[in-house]
Order: structure tokens, then sequence, then C-alpha cells
């Protein structure tokens, strides 16, 4: 996992919740749509710098999707907060997800402070470790191994294709 430096939100989705009134509210569900949405997904993708919030998979705007770090089932207040929006892989097919499901699909609605390791913390590098194997394995920390080994099985990034990927890279 990269930590995720957040930029500023783009202007023109500032903008489009700006426009808020007593006869409309933006909505992630019912009008979070073009134009704004491409837009945030651009900018997702740019401050990411083209890999996966998770496992660092490489991804374009066709192979990934926006992803709330906190669910909005359980933070409906965040569900259009720029700094809880990151991009995920396996974008190409939400419903199902391609399988195997892993990082934001498997992620789906947990979140847990206390459990996960969010790539927008910056030490959230320092929870893994990366064999030449491929593996993804927690810290020998203590502290973080808990927090790490919850992640990774929350998240499913142990599996044989992401560390065939990571082998081989």
């Amino acid at each position: 996992m990269k930590y995720i430096k957040k930029s500023q939100e783009p202007e023109k989705f500032t903008n489009w919740k700006a426009l808020e009134n007593d006869d409309w509210k933006p909505n992630w569900d019912d009008n979070f749509q073009t134009p704004e949405k491409p837009v945030v997904h651009d900018a997702l993708l740019k401050e990411q710098g083209y890999i996966c919030c998770y496992c660092g998979m490489r991804i374009t705007k066709e192979t990934s999707h926006i992803e709330h770090l906190k669910p909005r089932s359980t933070y409906p207040n965040l569900a259009l907060e720029y700094t809880n929006l990151i991009a995920s892989c396996q974008g190409e097919s939400e419903e199902p997800p391609t399988v195997p499901v892993h990082c934001g699909h498997k992620k789906k609605y947990w979140y847990d402070e206390n459990l996960m390791v969010s790539p927008l913390e910056i030490n959230c590098a320092d929870f893994f470790k990366y064999p030449a194997s491929g593996e993804i394995q927690p810290t020998d920390n203590p502290s973080k191994k808990a927090v790490a080994e919850t992640t990774i099985k929350k998240l499913a990034l142990d599996i044989d294709k992401l560390q065939k990927m990571r082998r081989v890279a």
C-alpha cells in the first residue's frame, strides 16, 4: 500500500456541491453523474499516480471505480467529501465485480478505523512487508501487526492473482 496525498477537490465538483438549495441537494446516488463524476474520477487517478489505492495495481478509468474509504452506508455525510474518495481497481464490472474479488469491492461496507490501514495515512507502507515471493505480509511490529493482518484479510490482498502481479513487478 502506498500513501495517497490528497489534493484539493476539482473546482467543478466544488461548484456543483455549492448549487445546493432548498429545492435541490447534491446526492451520490441520484445526481452525481456527468460531468462531475468523471472529473472527480480523473482527479483521483491523477493524484494516485494511476495505481489502486489498496493493492498498487496499475489502473485506468475503465479498470477502476471511485471508492469510499469510509462506506456511504455507515457514513452518509461523507458520501460527497473528496477527502473520503479514492480510486480502487476492479471497476470494469461492479455488479458483480470481477472474480476474484479484492480491494474496494471486497471491502464493500466494512470499515473499522482501529483495524484498517488507510492509504491516506502517511505511514501506511510501514504496516506491510513484500517478500520477493509476491506475498504481502504484516509487519513484525506488534503495535501494527493486527491492523495489517485484518486489512490484508478484509481486502483480500493476499490472493494468488495479486501475489503473481507483485512477483512479476
